[in-house]
């Protein structure tokens, strides 16, 4: 069929036109890092598949010279037109003889410059002996590999790359294989790598800067510091060995490249990215020092590491077909991380903290602006949105889910076939539902498809009559409103003890369990459950392998309430239940009296992840009572000192040889709580060694991990008349060569109640002086007594930051401010002000961040009229004394 030479056909579609395909990419770049810019050229072996007067591919911000394409006849063939479309981000090239169906090479001369958004081919800045100098860095997914090289820029249109770089002789040159030769000319080296095996295009990468490293020959693992800090290099280093040796026997699948380069760069806009063979991580991702990184740090590194090295296998050898199935990469690699994490470091009991993914997945799902995991995606710029708590962390836990209800030995089976199955190319959903049905038995696409193709999940009611237990589901929306989802669940309950369950799938709205057999006997006669003694409960998602909530009967709940007080429970079943109730009394499903009476009954918790969940808890409910009940505000915080009080006695404020890792992390939280629910022994005990850190930077009395508590107590110190407290921090950051006391200081400075005093600090966060990828650092310390103040300097500086930053970043600026309301005033307000400001790339998050505020409007209203609550609050206030 003979092609019209329209070129407007090819705007505003999701994906590119299929007619020409790449299969190899010869790609030479030339940096200049003085002038910030680079010149190129690139020839990519193509196959014109249908006969066309056209080639589409991508391109965006690049300045094209020359552009040839010659047949596999050898016959050279010049567009007669050449349309860069930056709305489209893509390059049009028109011939005016149509191109005949077979192979040639198209050759392309560019040139771009340096851009200072850490996406696409960027720069950024080290200091080296005082001098400030550049260095430039790839971040190509999802969609900016087309900033440095026209390229077919689409995950399923893998090809092999030979890259080829000149670059200062000085300098080191980094990329996803192994360097094949170097060749001097005077100031100059150029670089060539080895051609890689078949890719994506998000996942080339290279790297130029000046670094020191440390390495592991046997398994040819390197990793790249900054000078001087190569020893800091070594716990990662360590943990990508160990993940490879944990991925290649459960994949049943050796590493696919010849080595594995981690590089360290200084400014970086997510954690890491994946890149083949060169992992990117920004600094305190990827650094670890023993004296000033925290125990906190030291977990996030690790999971990271490990994270990006399990992208190696999923992602990077088996693709996802395109951006829908994105939840193949980042809830696969998510879960895989947390169990290699826990083969590492058993002691850390990473799968009961694993929970706080699901709960994050839990919380964003239960908004009506969720989105299924298989999500369409139809601009470039959704796509950054989709990079979300649906893809990372419900995409995890329903893989946890799932191999909780076939078993460990047929799930690793079975993704080890997905693997040798699949390697190379690229897949949907659906590809790997069919492997896990033929290795299991089991139609997993009937069961899994009711959890990936619509958004949302259930609340499971449980009530009890007589000896039937009786399960009922409907879609869980935090709003309140009548959700139409229906699933297939995975229900799992323990009675009296975790010897005696039942496993079934919850398949019809509703279902009746007969428990007869479960219940203890008397004289060999069963008893009925009403009868059996009050101490007899019953849990339904044992260790909240489930990605479901849970509402029980009155009666249920309290002999629940009464397993956690006398410590019957495990630690991620309690977890699960304070999480439950908190999502179920803000979506006005129970009242928060139920949440109160449950957190009561942890007076005599031990168990260090329950105590940060319940932490977290307060927070929230801290948070609304100020906004419904602010005269209840003082002794609601009194009782949560009560609740606290026990743990920071038993833990105290020095570090204890020999102590577990989860009681270093929980230190910081209680005393940090405790500070932010007013204890005035916590705040005089924290100035203090304050002042000791003032009168000396090495004290003992002050380890890293709780600088991060003392700092935030200062600043709920410090007010515009009495700033020395605020000026020190200052001072610490500016002085600070540690990236992540950096970090620490950034998250508790905007923490002052003074409104004043946080406009200063919003003002410093976008000021030179804090790199763009870690103002949401500060962004995230924000608190709602100064949320008018900041929505204020929002609104007068958002022109600004909309010119200044882009992606991720935005996201953070549209969300850290917003959800601070709680009225739907207020809501409408904000909705207003971007209906007239905003730009497409943050308008799901705004979306998702005004319905948070509706929800918490409607959680107040609802409160107000619990008539009771005040002196249940005061009750509970004085119990502890």
């Amino acid at each position: 069929m003979e092609q019209k030479l329209n070129r407007n056909q090819f705007k505003s579609q999701a994906r590119l036109p299929k007619f020409a395909i790449p299969s190899y990419y010869d790609l030479y770049i030339k940096l200049d890092l003085v002038a910030c810019t680079f010149s190129g050229n690139v020839n990519i072996n193509i196959n014109i598949i249908e006969k066309t007067n056209f080639i589409v591919l991508n391109a965006l911000e690049l300045n094209v010279h020359e552009v040839l394409f010659t047949s596999s006849h050898n016959q050279e063939y010049r567009p007669s037109d050449a349309i860069m479309d930056k709305d489209d981000e893509i390059l049009v090239l028109v011939f005016d003889e149509p191109l005949a169906v077979g192979e040639g090479i198209l050759r392309i001369i560019f040139y771009g410059k340096l851009n200072e958004h850490t996406k696409g081919f960027y720069k950024c800045s080290y200091v080296e002996k005082e001098v400030k100098k550049n260095m430039a860095v790839t971040q190509f997914e999802a969609v900016d590999a087309r900033r440095c090289f026209p390229c077919w820029d689409e995950p399923a249109l893998k090809a092999t790359f030979k890259i080829t770089l000149d670059i200062p002789s000085e300098l080191t040159a980094l990329s996803n294989m192994p360097i094949l030769d170097e060749k001097l000319n005077g100031n100059l080296k150029t670089v060539y790598f080895e051609e890689s095996p078949v890719m994506s295009t998000y996942l080339v990468a290279f790297v130029v800067g000046l670094f020191d490293h440390i390495e592991d020959t046997t398994t040819n693992v390197h990793v790249y510091c900054p000078v001087g800090k190569s020893s800091e290099g070594k716990h990662a280093l360590d943990v990508a060995i160990k993940s490879l040796g944990i991925y290649t026997e459960f994949f049943s699948t050796p590493y696919p490249l010849p080595k594995l380069d981690m590089v360290a760069v200084s400014e970086f806009h997510a954690g890491a990215m994946e890149n083949f063979g060169l992992i990117v991580y920004r600094e305190n991702e990827l650094l670890y020092n023993e004296k000033t990184s925290t125990a906190n740090r030291k977990q996030i590194m690790t999971i990271s590491t490990s994270h990006e090295v399990a992208h190696q296998w999923f992602g990077n050898l088996v693709t996802m077909e395109w951006w829908t199935h994105l939840w193949l990469n980042e809830g696969f690699a998510t879960w895989i991380s947390y169990m290699a994490t826990d083969i590492m470091f058993p002691e850390w009991k990473m799968w009961t903290q694993f929970l706080r993914q699901t709960s994050h997945g839990l919380r964003l799902d239960a908004q009506e602006q969720s989105h299924p995991i298989e999500v369409e995606v139809h601009r470039a710029d959704e796509i950054d949105q989709v990079f979300d708590a649906i893809s990372y962390n419900k995409g995890s836990a329903v893989i946890r889910m799932l191999q909780s209800y076939l078993g460990e030995d047929i799930f690793q089976k079975s993704l080890s076939l997905y693997m040798k199955k699949y390697a190379w190319k690229n897949v949907e959903t659906e590809d790997l539902w069919s492997v896990l049905s033929e290795e299991s038995g089991i139609n997993i696409t009937s069961l899994m498809e009711c959890w990936t193709k619509q958004k949302g999940h259930p609340v499971v009611y449980v009530n009890c009559k007589d000896n039937l237990l009786e399960f009922k589901q409907s879609q869980f929306v935090s709003s309140g409103l009548q959700g139409d989802g229906r699933w297939t669940i995975p229900i799992t309950l323990s009675l009296g003890s975790y010897n005696n369950q039942r496993n079934f799938l919850l398949e019809s709205q509703s279902q009746s369990v007969d428990i007869s057999e479960m219940l203890p006997s008397s004289d060999g006669k069963l008893c009925s459950f009403k009868e059996c003694d009050e101490t007899l409960w019953i849990k339904v998602n044992v260790e909240q392998s489930g990605f479901y909530r849970v509402i029980y009967d009155d009666e249920l709940s309290a002999r629940l309430r009464k397993a956690v007080e006398n410590n019957c429970l495990s630690a991620a079943d309690k977890l699960g239940i304070l999480d439950d109730m908190l999502a179920l009394c803000q979506a006005c499903k129970q009242p928060l009296s139920y949440l109160l009476l449950l957190l009561d009954a942890h007076r005599k918790e031990h168990d260090s992840m329950v105590l940060s969940k319940l932490i977290n808890v307060c927070y929230d409910v801290v948070e609304i009572i100020t906004d419904a009940m602010p005269d209840a505000v003082n002794e609601l915080k009194e009782f949560f000192i009560s609740l606290l009080q026990s743990s920071a006695e038993r833990l105290g404020w020095e570090p204890k040889p020999g102590e577990s890792h989860l009681n270093v992390l929980l230190r910081g939280e209680v005393f940090t709580a405790l500070a932010s629910f007013g204890h005035d022994k916590t705040h005089k005990e924290a100035m203090q060694r304050f002042q000791e850190l003032l009168n000396d930077k090495d004290t003992i009395l002050l380890s890293a991990d709780l600088k991060k508590a003392i700092y935030f107590a200062v600043m709920r110190n410090v007010t515009t008349t009495n700033r020395s407290g605020f000026e020190s921090l200052l001072k610490f950051y500016r002085e600070a060569d540690a990236v992540q006391e950096k970090e620490r200081i950034l998250q508790t400075i905007a923490s002052s109640p003074d409104p004043a005093l946080v406009n200063e600090v919003l003002t410093f966060l976008i000021s030179d002086e804090v790199r763009n990828q870690d103002i949401n650092y500060g962004l995230s310390g924000l608190r709602f007594e100064c949320r008018e103040a900041a929505w204020r300097w929002l609104q007068e500086n958002w022109d600004k930051i909309l010119m200044k930053y882009e992606g991720f970043l935005l996201h953070s600026f549209a969300r850290d401010f917003v959800t601070l309301f709680s009225s739907n005033e207020k809501a409408d307000e904000i909705e207003a002000f971007f209906a007239s400001h905003v730009q497409t790339g943050v308008d799901k998050v705004l979306k998702q961040s005004i319905e948070k505020i509706r929800i918490k409007a409607r959680w107040m209203e609802s409160i107000k009229q619990e008539q009771s609550l005040p002196d249940l609050i005061k009750q509970l206030a004085h119990k502890g004394y």
